[in-house]
């Protein structure tokens, strides 16, 4: 049998019992929670914040915003209610840390996240250079155009204040890495206007072991040195010179990795022109890119056959056959 006692009720109400009660219907506020909270008092170095605790929590200065902030009114006004991330736990005042910084961390990096799937291309002004680079800002977040990817024929120092496009190449929030092309947006937006096939003009740039760089209109492509001829080259230097003007032919665009591929080889009207009569090369240009570009029409055409099954060499009776042998492999076997 169940024995129910039944007490008296307490006609008294203490403080301690008061405290009790309100620690038991307490919200519990924890690191990485974001809260709504209103703004209670604004101070020089922070803001005491109202989120329902039993004391106002404090939101540091350097923790308002993710660009720099000096004075607090630049962000918050008195009464004021907006979102809040708890950042640590009450200390031995009872009193939490809070930071708008951190919601605008995770958003920015949302964001970018966004645009990269997109493949947008942004643009931001240069606020500082080093020896590896040059640093922006994207949306709050610092971001890094590695040298290699500043398409330029200013120094670097100069870049500063002035506004860049860039395309993204690594967007990475755990090891707090965004990486940027201007070299990439430059040559994408060519590319918008370029086709392979096509002859353009360009101006030697750079020559390196593997090839010359070629500058077409503000970009630089890849003039490699097996596409300098179809005789054997030792250096791209034999032939070519810094600053030379010559037509070149776009082999291959590639946008993803921001690519210009050249070559003067399929220009030749005979193996070993551009050595022997570069001239040549260049007078007769438009006329074999012409045939290069009948070539690629006659291969694509012939894949687009091959995928459909369009094979002209097969007759309607040798294409049944050939069903008929794949359909009963005892006839394939026995033939």
């Amino acid at each position: 049998m169940v024995n129910f006692e039944t007490k008296e009720a307490d006609i008294g109400f203490t403080h301690e019992d008061f405290e009790a009660l309100l620690d038991k219907y307490d919200y519990h506020f924890s690191p990485g929670d974001i809260v709504p909270g209103t703004v209670f008092s604004i101070e020089p170095r922070g803001a005491l914040i109202d989120i329902g605790a039993k004391t106002a929590a404090y939101l540091p200065i350097q923790e308002m915003s993710i660009n720099r902030v000096e004075a607090a009114d630049e962000v918050l006004q008195s009464n004021e209610t907006r979102e809040f991330f708890i950042l640590t736990d009450e200390n031995e005042d009872g009193q939490l840390t809070l930071s708008i910084r951190r919601i605008e961390y995770m958003r920015a990096w949302e964001r970018v996240r966004q645009l990269q799937n997109e493949d947008a291309t942004v643009r931001s002004d240069v606020f500082a250079t080093n020896r590896g680079g040059a640093l922006v800002r994207i949306e709050g977040l610092r971001g890094f155009i590695p040298g290699s990817h500043i398409s330029t024929r200013k120094p670097k120092e100069d870049l500063v204040g002035e506004a860049l496009p860039l395309k993204f190449l690594e967007v990475d929030e755990e090891r707090n890495r965004l990486v940027l092309s201007h070299r990439r947006a430059l040559v994408e937006r060519k590319m918008n206007g370029l086709q392979v096939g096509e002859v353009v003009i360009g101006a030697v740039r750079g020559l390196k072991p593997y090839g010359a760089f070629i500058d077409i209109g503000g970009v630089s492509g890849l003039l490699h040195i097996s596409e300098i001829s179809h005789d054997h080259i030792d250096t791209p230097n034999t032939v070519l010179n810094v600053n030379d003007e010559i037509k070149v032919m776009i082999i291959d665009l590639d946008a993803e990795r921001g690519r210009i591929s050249l070559s003067t080889k399929q220009l030749e009207p005979e193996p070993g022109d551009m050595v022997k009569n570069p001239d040549i090369v260049f007078e007769k240009a438009e006329e074999m890119a012409e045939r290069y570009r009948q070539q690629l029409l006659k291969a694509a055409e012939a894949e687009a056959a091959a995928a459909a099954g369009e094979d002209v060499g097969v007759t309607e009776e040798e294409e049944e056959e050939a069903y008929t042998e794949e359909e009963d492999p005892a006839l394939a076997v026995a033939e």
